[in-house]
């Protein structure tokens, strides 16, 4: 999927999306976001390796960082900065460009990064292994370490018999484990057919979160992170930033992949789950509090204005998406 080119058309699919907006008593196949898969099945075996290799803070050429160290999941499954710093650290403290997406429910991402510079998880995962800004190491050095374990090389060889411990292999369990991370909230049964799971505020909050167009990029199943968006598609967000000198090499946005034009300040919509619980916003940590990302996503993004009480409403409705968290 493709972002709107212009400000026009974008606007116009902003209010179709909108007049589309059906009312709490129609089903849920009629509404714009839908409830997560109840059914989805993983082997518990490569679950269980994956989350202890996510743990692992040997993929780190210096030994420094785990993939929990940016995406903690008992806390959102993003970054929580305990340095008063909104772009997360990698192998020899090295700061991201970036501020870190939540890896919770990641799987139904069509892309994954801002960037949607991979296109799997897969793809994530050998990204980051090479990565300068996160472990800068190789598969080589990666599989040295694991499989020198002797305890990790047993699982591997228990979990994949005849492959033991590899880049696919890995990967793969990784992969799985990311897959598993689904958090499934109040509001997916409210979308189910449960009308007492939010309450009536929280039901107002949704009904304006479509009324006023949000639901133009934030829908589906994971409410988001299906397209690609210009960040400002209403009005221009780094023309303002720029007045401060705040512009970043991140805010080129999927430019950095493609290095096409049109692709400058052009990121891939990020999930609304669990959104409460992830902050600071957007690609460069810009927005503290839920309530400013919300106030920018209306003047930049809407090129709206909406009174405190409605905006009030959508932030009850977006709390509903908090879902439960991974224990181990």
């Amino acid at each position: 999927m493709r972002h709107f080119p212009t400000p026009a058309l974008y606007r116009a699919a902003c209010l179709l999306a909108a007049l589309l907006v059906p009312t709490p008593i129609l089903a849920q196949s009629d509404e714009p976001i839908t409830p997560l898969p109840q059914n989805l099945k993983f082997d518990p075996a490569k679950v269980a390796l994956g989350a202890r290799l996510f743990s692992d803070v040997r993929f780190a050429r210096d030994n420094s960082v785990s993939c929990m160290s940016c995406h903690n999941l008992a806390k959102g499954g993003s970054d929580t900065r305990v340095d008063g710093k909104v772009l997360s650290t990698g192998a020899a403290g090295v700061r991201h460009i970036f501020n870190t997406p939540t890896v919770y429910n990641s799987g139904f991402n069509f892309r994954q990064q801002w960037t949607g510079g991979a296109e799997s998880l897969e793809a994530l995962i050998d990204a980051v292994v090479n990565g300068k800004r996160v472990f800068n190491s190789s598969w080589p050095e990666v599989v040295g370490k694991l499989a020198a374990d002797k305890d990790l090389a047993a699982s591997f060889n228990k979990v994949y018999p005849g492959q033991g411990v590899t880049k696919v292999s890995i990967s793969d369990a990784l992969a799985v484990f990311q897959r598993s991370l689904i958090t499934p909230a109040r509001f997916d049964r409210y979308l189910r057919g449960d009308a007492n799971a939010i309450s009536a505020d929280e039901r107002r909050g949704y009904e304006r979160f479509k009324a006023y167009g949000c639901v133009g990029c934030h829908q589906g199943v994971n409410v988001g992170g299906n397209m690609f968006q210009r960040f400002g598609a209403m009005n221009d967000y780094f023309a303002d930033r720029a007045k401060s000198g705040a512009l970043t090499e991140g805010d080129k946005g999927r430019y950095l992949v493609t290095k096409k034009d049109e692709d400058m300040h052009v990121f891939k919509v990020p999930s609304l789950r669990n959104v409460a619980l992830t902050a600071p916003y957007f690609h460069n940590g810009s927005a503290p509090t839920l309530e400013d990302a919300v106030d920018v996503m209306f003047r930049y993004q809407l090129g709206r204005t909406a009174p405190a009480d409605d905006k009030a409403l959508i932030i009850k409705f977006l709390k509903t998406l908090t879902g439960e968290q991974f224990k181990e």
